[in-house]
């Protein structure tokens, strides 16, 4: 009878795998163990990321403290902008079965809105942290995407895309040592 039991939870174990990979991708646990994301969860946090870039970063051209911040702010707007056209057009074409989202992830919201209650140099240093953080995640899953994804069309692009982000995360880590 005990064999029963344990069976029963590693027969659970895997079946959950397969449905709750979107809550793993999530957790970040795909992440630790290399995992790409699904098709869906992939187009989902690009999306997310994108349009937190977009908005944190007019944030930062109204409130940074600097002329630095505001120039990375600006290109972010110009980059983050064209990604999310190219990932838009890739799905409209149907090449890409996923859907955009409409609104970004909890996770992302929440990171804007603690930047909306934030002013001054407080914002600068909330602003630089946070694209820091967001850019680690995103050069992540575009890595893991592009190189074993499993949609041709958008692995291609996320390993295309991969080295602007990077160039993201460098740029960002210096605003964030300065």
């Amino acid at each position: 009878m005990k064999k029963f039991p344990l069976a029963a939870a590693t027969l659970m174990m895997f079946a959950g795998s397969a449905l709750a990979q979107s809550a793993a991708e999530s957790s970040g646990v795909n992440s630790v163990a290399g995992i790409p994301p699904k098709t869906e969860d992939f187009v989902l946090e690009a999306a997310s990321s994108d349009m937190f870039e977009i908005e944190s970063s007019k944030l930062a051209l109204e409130r940074a403290s600097d002329d630095q911040t505001k120039i990375f702010a600006q290109q972010m707007i110009d980059d983050h902008q064209k990604t999310s056209n190219e990932l838009k057009q890739l799905v409209e074409s149907g090449k890409v079965e996923a859907e955009i989202p409409a609104k970004m992830m909890d996770a992302h919201q929440e990171m804007l809105d603690d930047l909306k209650e934030a002013q001054g140099e407080e914002f600068t240093k909330a602003y630089h942290s946070a694209q820091e953080d967001v850019h680690e995640d995103a050069v992540d899953l575009f890595q893991r995407y592009g190189s074993e994804g499993d949609n041709a069309e958008l692995k291609a692009w996320a390993a295309k895309t991969a080295p602007a982000l990077e160039h993201h995360l460098q740029m960002a880590e210096q605003l964030n040592e300065d």
